[in-house]
């Protein structure tokens, strides 16, 4: 690209793990859309036509984040899905990845299954050789990535200063996006005068998915809990079960703790060697926040809220809304790393899924 067109998108940060746990969190589908605004890039999944995550990165991740909208480009009008249109604002631009590809091109080092937060004294082998690739998300595809971008490795390590610095023991990467019909183009390394590789991701051009969305004012239920309880309990259950049902019963009145009274939440789980509870006690060091007017009973199947366990095992907290006809929307909040004279902001994967007809 010349200097006189500047790419449309250029985001880089000296520590991508934050990144990569956000992606990790939707790489339930291979096909992903991916939506770029002023704000930051979202990245939306779809399964079986009943499940849509989407992982919310907003500018704040990135250490630097340049959004320059496509000017020249009104043949993609026509072609362009509802994700791109806002009310009241302008286009946003949007293609689609394949995200495993994504995924394997982060993971380049042996770095990108690394949690956020934690310290990585293990030095991974070069080639990837990283023995964690199925819990870090199905990354295992770093040995067809090995040696890319040797060749341009010298000359792009001297400018690797000026687009960040990785601390010891960390990796940087740069994305940038040129506009419809270019790559998606990666440069991954470990340290500026590290090795480098440079991968080009093929793009396509976006398709409508399927638009699941909230409805706020036809909420039957409102609970904020803490992601460890969910996770536990999600682990607790038999992962051969068909079926899950998510059970919410109204709180005691001023949310006093009341003998015998019925759990705000329950999960029951259905599967070939009978039937599991859950119940979570009426006590506010578990359940934050319960809103629900009336006891409601939605069953769904539970291989599709279990796609919810990556986004669970980096988030801090979960909200699950339910709305009147069982539409399940699970928002999980994880918290990214603090920048200088700023506290820590919160970064979004959602996770909204149908429920079985009875």
């Amino acid at each position: 690209m010349s200097d006189e067109q500047p790419r449309v998108l250029t985001a880089s940060v000296a520590d991508f793990r934050y990144f990569a746990a956000l992606l990790r969190g939707v790489n339930f589908a291979n096909r992903a859309s991916v939506l770029i605004t002023p704000d930051g890039i979202t990245v939306v999944v779809e399964e079986a036509r009943v499940l849509v995550g989407t992982a919310f990165v907003f500018k704040h991740v990135f250490d630097e984040f340049a959004y320059n909208p496509e000017a020249d480009a009104p043949s993609q009008d026509s072609e362009r899905s509802h994700y791109e249109r806002q009310e009241g604002e302008d286009m946003t631009t949007a293609f689609e990845i394949p995200l495993n590809t994504l995924m394997d091109c982060l993971n380049i080092f042996g770095t990108a299954s690394a949690m956020p937060g934690s310290s990585s004294k293990k030095k991974k082998k070069k080639g990837g050789d990283d023995d964690d690739d199925d819990a870090g998300g199905g990354m295992g595809g770093d040995r067809r990535d090995k040696g890319k971008g040797r060749a341009d490795a010298a000359a792009d390590n001297s400018r690797l200063d000026q687009w960040f610095a990785p601390a010891k023991g960390t990796t940087g990467m740069r994305m940038s996006y040129a506009g419809r019909g270019h790559p998606l183009t990666l440069l991954v390394t470990e340290e500026a005068g590290g090795p480098t590789a440079i991968c080009e991701i093929t793009t396509w051009d976006s398709e409508p998915r399927l638009d699941l969305t909230f409805d706020h004012d036809r909420a039957a239920m409102r609970i904020i809990l803490k992601s460890s309880w969910l996770r536990e309990a999600l682990s607790e259950l038999d992962p051969t079960s068909e079926k899950l049902t998510i059970i919410c019963n109204p709180p005691p009145p001023g949310n006093r703790t009341v003998r015998n009274a019925p759990p705000c939440l329950r999960l029951r789980a259905v599967g070939q060697f009978g039937t599991t509870e859950l119940d979570y006690p009426n006590d506010r060091e578990v359940i934050e926040t319960c809103e629900c007017p009336q006891t409601i009973s939605y069953t769904y199947k539970f291989s599709h809220i279990s796609r919810a366990m990556r986004a669970l095992q980096i988030s801090h907290k979960t909200s699950l809304r339910i709305e009147d006809q069982g539409m399940l929307s699970m928002q999980f909040m994880m918290l990214t790393q603090k920048r200088r004279g700023e506290g820590q902001q919160p970064a979004f994967v959602q996770i909204e899924c149908l429920p079985l007809e009875d």
